[in-house]
């Protein structure tokens, strides 16, 4: 008897530790993905807020919106293939919409449409900053 009694403890010793141990790669695994998803949002929103300054201008430089904006694409470009290993398409696929609108938006001189456009990416960027982190409201 004394040995299944011994038996069972270990075998609940061997649960616990399992289980400790996967909610702990989750949490790190969290971790890592909401840092790379913040500094995401932060270097995409900082060049939308150049280009957004610049758009503003009474005289608006069109080449150096357009330098500006091939900048938000390429960074774009480099983060949406690691984001959508752990975002929803969906949501990713709202931000490249806003910057296709943008890329318009420049191209025919629309500045009061792209800044719309700038503020509508920003919020989304932020939707999806807030949505991918680790909160109890997130999690239930």
């Amino acid at each position: 008897m004394p040995e299944k009694r011994l038996e069972r403890v270990l075998n609940m010793q061997k649960e616990i530790i399992i289980t400790i141990l996967v909610i702990t790669l989750v949490v790190i695994g969290n971790i890592i993905t909401q840092n790379n998803t913040k500094h995401t949002v932060e270097v995409l929103s900082h060049q939308l807020g150049t280009i957004r300054q610049e758009a503003i201008k009474e005289e608006a430089n069109q080449e150096e919106l357009k330098k500006q904006l091939e900048q938000i694409e390429q960074t774009w470009k480099e983060r949406y293939k690691i984001l959508a290993y752990y975002i929803e398409h969906e949501e990713l696929e709202k931000v490249e919409t806003e910057i296709t609108k943008l890329r318009a938006n420049i191209a025919t001189k629309e500045y009061q449409t792209a800044v719309e456009s700038i503020d509508t990416c920003n919020f989304i960027l932020m939707h999806i900053n807030e949505k991918s982190a680790l909160k109890i409201v997130n999690v239930f």
